[in-house]
Formats: structure tokens, C-alpha cells, sequence
């Protein structure tokens, strides 16, 4: 599967705090997507922006009105009408003048375009640094920032977009160059066999369940096995790589023989690899998500299972990947 055409352009966005003191909410992301949201959609023409503003009904009425608040009745497994996921880089909650505030926009699938970025999101985000409404909350970060810069993932490093408040547009980004020398740990001499949830995730497949019972249950997948993790990739990749409203049986017959047989290998592999120990909290109710913290197995990851938890982690797994739940790291 690893030898799919995976689209994703990611872009870190490096913000400079230019008020006195500014504080963030306990998750960020959720907010970031509510404001940014808004603002495309006022910023798009009317048959554009119909999109937008269905994706802001799943709050209900007045989206906005929820920004800065210290809770949510819930978090909707809401969707951009493009496939993006924001992912804040974690840090403290506090910042003064002058500090840098790091986040990733992944846009990804056949939303992996530049045009859109330069077109729509940029532009909302340089708004949105300077923005002043009446629904924002005292000392938010909303309306008291610049853009110190914003660069391009290729490979492992990062290229500069964005450098001194200068947009090279010179620049083209493309949806593959992400994977340019990535090996995801392959033939590493490191024992690898921690896996630390750098975000909230949540496995569970049963998605009916209420926000309160959900973060009590247990079920299979609280402490996902390797296998788990897997199966929640291909469902993760089947409408990234074919659109939506299709399925991991889709997606499978897509892969061809050989691959089919590889990855039958890979996933008859991992359910053989036990879990040694947990440390795993439930977080805020309120949050999205369910379970963050870290799970060792019992012997080191084998290598032909890491390009697919590499893969796994860059595009993240479970619900709520909008928000950046479900991606980690192995050590």
C-alpha cells in the first residue's frame, strides 16, 4: 500500500505573537478550525462558500458563539469540505510578545493543492492575524499575531514558503514531495518498540456510543494492537486515495497482487507482537478524542510494519483526524 499515490502537502506556520499576552485554549485546534472556517466562508462567493457554511451547522447555530469556550457539549465529527487536518505543534498554553507559536496544516487526497492554499487559506490566515470581532474571547490569540514565516515539508526537511512576510510564488508545491526520502524507521539498529500518542486518538468502532460513556468503555482497540492500528490506516487511506463514500474493499482491490499478498504478511505479522505495558489517560470529555499516552510491546517492531506506521502517523488514524487526533511516535 505504501507504493500508492498518497497525496498530502504539508505546511508548518510559524506565528509571532505581537500582543502583550496571549493565551491558547486547552485544544486548540478545535477553535482554529471554527475561526478559519468562518472566515473562508465570507471571504468565498456564494455558490463556493455553500459548502463552508454546511460544515459550520454541525455546531449549530452561530458556530462562532463557541469560540473560547471553556467547554463543548461535544465535539462533532465535523468536516472541512476539503480534507485538512490542523494539527498545533504541543507547547504551553501562555505566550507574551515576540514568541513563535508553531502549527501544521496537512491538506491532503485531492485536496492536496497548492492554488487552494495560496487561494483560500492563505488569505484567511493572514485575516485571521489581525482579526477583530465581538465573539473573541479576552487575551485570544485571534487578531494579535504575524506570520513570521511558512514552509513546505519535503522529506524530512522543510522549505520556505513564507520568509519575512514575503510569499514566494515562485514556488510550487507538489502532493508527493512529502514522501521524498522518508523511510519511516526502515532497517533502523534501534530497538523500536514505544509508541507514544502525540495526540488524543480514538480507535473505537463503534461511533454511536454518548461523549460520556465512550471515555469510560473499554473495548479492543483502547490499547490498539499493532493489527488495530492497521486496519484503521486502510480505512483511513481508502477515500483519501479514491474519494469519498469508498471503502477499505475498494481500496484493497486497488493494490494489486503482490501488494495484496505483502500487506496480508505485514497484518498476519503484527498480530503476533503483544503489548508489555500501557500508560494511557482518558482526556477532557470535552476534548476530541479519547485516550492519550503511551503502550510498549513485548519485542521491537518489526521493520516491514514500520513504512505503514510511519504512514499511519503522518496521516492520522480514528476519528476526529481534522483536529490532528490519532498521530504518535516511535522510539
Amino acid at each position: 500500500m505504501h507504493l500508492l499515490p498518497l497525496n498530502l502537502i504539508r505546511y508548518l506556520f510559524v506565528c509571532k505573537v505581537n500582543s502583550t499576552l496571549v493565551w491558547l485554549p486547552s485544544f486548540p485546534s478545535i477553535d482554529l478550525s471554527l475561526v478559519l472556517a468562518t472566515i473562508i466562508a465570507d471571504r468565498l462567493p456564494t455558490v463556493q462558500a455553500r459548502p463552508w457554511h454546511k460544515a459550520l451547522t454541525s455546531w449549530g447555530r452561530n458556530a462562532t458563539s463557541r469560540i473560547g469556550k471553556k467547554r463543548l457539549e461535544r465535539v462533532p465529527d465535523v468536516f472541512w469540505p476539503i480534507e485538512a487536518v490542523l494539527f498545533p505543534y504541543p507547547g504551553k498554553r501562555t505566550y507574551g510578545q515576540g514568541e513563535l507559536i508553531l502549527w501544521e496544516l496537512k491538506l491532503m487526497g485531492r485536496s492536496a493543492d497548492h492554488g487552494l492554499f495560496l487561494e483560500v487559506i492563505m488569505p484567511a490566515m493572514e485575516e485571521l492575524g489581525g482579526l477583530v470581532a465581538q465573539w473573541q474571547p479576552p487575551n485570544c490569540l485571534w487578531g494579535r499575531f504575524d506570520i513570521h514565516s511558512v514552509c513546505v515539508a519535503r522529506g524530512p526537511n522543510w522549505e520556505p514558503l513564507v520568509r519575512d512576510g514575503k510569499l514566494d510564488l515562485r514556488y510550487k508545491a507538489t502532493p508527493l514531495q512529502w514522501s521524498e526520502g522518508l523511510t519511516f524507521g526502515f532497517h533502523s539498529r534501534c530497538v523500536l518498540d514505544r509508541l507514544t500518542w502525540i495526540t488524543p486518538f480514538d480507535l473505537v468502532k463503534d461511533e454511536n456510543r454518548s461523549s460520556q460513556q465512550g471515555k469510560n468503555r473499554t473495548s479492543s482497540c483502547d490499547v490498539p494492537s499493532l493489527r488495530c492500528m492497521l486496519d484503521a490506516l486502510m480505512i483511513r487511506m481508502s477515500p483519501l486515495v479514491l474519494g469519498k463514500h469508498n471503502n477499505p474493499e475498494d481500496l484493497w482491490g486497488l493494490l494489486g497482487i503482490e501488494n495484496q499478498l505483502s500487506f496480508q504478511d505485514t497484518m498476519e505479522l503484527s498480530s503476533h507482537i503483544p503489548i508489555l505495558h500501557k500508560e494511557l489517560d482518558s482526556v477532557p470529555w470535552h476534548w476530541p478524542g479519547r485516550l492519550i499516552g503511551t503502550q510498549t510491546f513485548a519485542t521491537s517492531i518489526p521493520d516491514s510494519i514500520m513504512p505503514y506506521l510511519g504512514l499511519a502517523s503522518m496521516f492520522h488514524i480514528g476519528r476526529h483526524t481534522h483536529f490532528g487526533c490519532g498521530t504518535f511516535r516511535i522510539s
